[in-house]
C-alpha cells in the first residue's frame, strides 16, 4: 500500500516590520501553507507577499484565522460568542481570499490557529461556526483539524476533512494535544520527531504522553516553523518520509485517494 501525505506549515506570521520564521526556507519543503489572517499575525502587505510566494512555488494557500489576539499570538482563550467566531472566521478568510484571487489562484482549505484550533476539536458550538462560516463562504474549501467536534460539524456540512497530524506536540492519551502551557507540550528532539511522523503516516499511530499507542489519521503534517532547528527538521521530516516509500502530494489529491 502506498501512503500518501501532504504537508503543510503556519506562514506569514510576521506584523509589519516583525518577523517569524523563516517562510522562504520552508517553501522549499511544504505542499501546503497556512496563511495568518491578519488577527493573531500578518497584515495586508505580509499576507499578499506570502500568497505570492506560496504560488510562485506551487505551494497550495490555506487560511489560518484565528481568536482576534494579535499580542498574545492567539493563544489565548477569549470569551467570544459563537457567532462572533463564525463573523471573525469569515472576514479573516475572505481577507485571505482576496488575496489569492489577486495573485491569480484561490484559496484550498482552512485551519483554525492555536487556542481556537483547540477548542474546536472540544467545544460543538465554536466548532458548528467555523463550519457554518466555510460552508457559506465557498464549500469546496477543505477544513483542517485534528479530529474531534470540528471534523465532526465539517463533515455534516458536506466538507471535505483534512486530518492534521502535529509530530512535535505531545499528546493525551485521549487524543488532544498536550496545552503549551504544560511541560513537555513540545518535543525538539528532530530524531524523535522524524520517527513519530513515520509512524503517524504509514502505521496511524502517535505514542501518547502516557505511554500509549493512540490512533491518529494523519493526512497531513503540519510542520512549526518558529521553533529552532525548525528548517532542518522539516527537512529531515521529508527525506524520512520519502526514504519510507511515502509519496508526498497536495492535500486534495490524499483525500481523493482516500476517496477512490
Amino acid at each position: 500500500m502506498t501512503h500518501r501525505v501532504d504537508l503543510v506549515a503556519d506562514l506569514g506570521e510576521g506584523f509589519g516590520a516583525y518577523t517569524m520564521g523563516d517562510d522562504e526556507a520552508l517553501l522549499d519543503v511544504l505542499t501546503s501553507a497556512n496563511i495568518a489572517c491578519g488577527f493573531h499575525a500578518g497584515d495586508p502587505r505580509i499576507m499578499d507577499a506570502t500568497v505570492r510566494h506560496c504560488v510562485r512555488r506551487g505551494v497550495a494557500v490555506g487560511a489560518h484565522p484565528s481568536f482576534p489576539d494579535l499580542v498574545g499570538f492567539g493563544r489565548r482563550a477569549m470569551e467570544v460568542t459563537p457567532d462572533e467566531v463564525r463573523t471573525d472566521v469569515l472576514y479573516q478568510v475572505g481577507a485571505l481570499q482576496a488575496f489569492a484571487v489577486s495573485n491569480g489562484t484561490g484559496l484550498r482549505h482552512v485551519a483554525p490557529h492555536g487556542r481556537l484550533g483547540n477548542l474546536v476539536a472540544t467545544r460543538p458550538d465554536y466548532a458548528a461556526a467555523v463550519a457554518d462560516a466555510v460552508a457559506s463562504l465557498d464549500p469546496s474549501l477543505i477544513v483542517l483539524a485534528q479530529g474531534g467536534e470540528l471534523a465532526d460539524a465539517a463533515r455534516a456540512r458536506g466538507l471535505r476533512v483534512g486530518i492534521v497530524g502535529i509530530a512535535d506536540r505531545a499528546y493525551r492519551d485521549d487524543g488532544t494535544l498536550v496545552p503549551r502551557s504544560e511541560p513537555g507540550a513540545v518535543i525538539h528532539e528532530e530524531k524523535e520527531i522524524a520517527e513519530r511522523t513515520i509512524r503517524m503516516v504509514t502505521e496511524g499511530v502517535i505514542r501518547s504522553v502516557g505511554g500509549r499507542d493512540i490512533p491518529v489519521d494523519c493526512d497531513t503534517v503540519l510542520l512549526h516553523g518558529d521553533t529552532p532547528g525548525s528548517i532542518s527538521l522539516a527537512h529531515r521530516v521529508r527525506q524520512d518520509l520519502l526514504a519510507a516509500d511515502v509519496e508526498i502530494t497536495a492535500l486534495a489529491d490524499v483525500l481523493d485517494g482516500k476517496a477512490a
